[in-house]
């Protein structure tokens, strides 16, 4: 019965996500405001559990999105081309922006940092754009595309080697949700599946000792699939650090 909850619950997210990773140059509208920032970058105490990463990752330029892009979580971390519809003022490339925060209001899918919001304008009118405080957008979804970088994890600072683990996903490249993520038991050979415990953070009480496998359940444009991560941590992991898995995902 637990395997079946665990498969039924996985099915139900996909079906949610299908229609957010299907990649067509077709744009959805929606509406999008801002949040009061003192420097105009992403929220540190975010809803994904970035923490101050979620300041600055892709220049600050980085949204809060609503329940349904969201997802409880699953969406921290996608990225999407968002252009407002107001000719005079609007430019024609948009803002490309990262998730890293959950908020909606006013029917909007997105609450960008100040300086996402700005980066919608024409040069010259961003103070006429901030003015109308809620702007009419058109959005997409699009591959996410770091340098060096593909997926890697933190170790959150809040966990205790060996007995409490718990992993903030800080990068997915390309257009990819993590739904899940496994520990490898040795002694047991089975795979121990860790707690989403808010956003991207995912931990796991009395962690197996020793060097960590690590597995996670990927939903992209390949479709959904277990994608191996070994020697994912070293034996001596240590809270605070950051890894690369080395998994290239597309």
């Amino acid at each position: 019965m637990k395997t079946f909850n665990v498969l039924h619950l996985l099915l139900v997210q996909v079906i949610v996500l299908l229609p957010l990773l299907c990649l067509s140059d077709d744009f959805v509208s929606s509406r999008a405001t801002y949040y009061g920032s003192p420097d105009c970058k992403g929220n540190p105490r975010g809803a994904c559990g970035y923490g101050e990463f979620g300041r600055d990752i892709n220049n600050g330029e980085v949204s809060g999105v609503s329940s349904r892009l969201w997802n409880n979580g699953t969406g921290c971390g996608a990225c999407y081309q968002v252009r407002c519809k107001i000719p005079p003022h609007c430019n024609e490339e948009g803002v490309y922006v990262v998730a890293t925060d959950y908020g909606e209001g006013h029917g909007t899918d997105f609450v960008f940092s100040p300086k996402a919001y700005g980066r919608m304008a024409r040069p010259g009118t961003e103070d006429q754009l901030y003015s109308f405080g809620v702007v009419d957008v058109e959005y997409q979804r699009v591959p996410c595309k770091y340098d060096g970088y593909n997926l890697v994890y933190k170790v959150h600072e809040k966990s205790y080697n060996p007995h409490y683990l718990a992993v903030l996903i800080l990068y997915v490249g390309g257009v990819n949700d993590i739904l899940a993520v496994e520990a490898w038991q040795e002694d047991c050979k089975e795979w121990r599946r860790m707690r989403r415990v808010f956003g991207t953070v995912h931990d796991l009480q009395n962690p197996p000792r020793g060097t960590l496998t690590l597995r996670f359940l990927v939903y992209g444009s390949a479709g959904i699939n277990w994608i191996q991560s070994p020697n994912a941590l070293p034996a001596d992991w240590t809270a605070g650090a950051t890894y690369n898995s080395n998994i290239l995902l597309t």
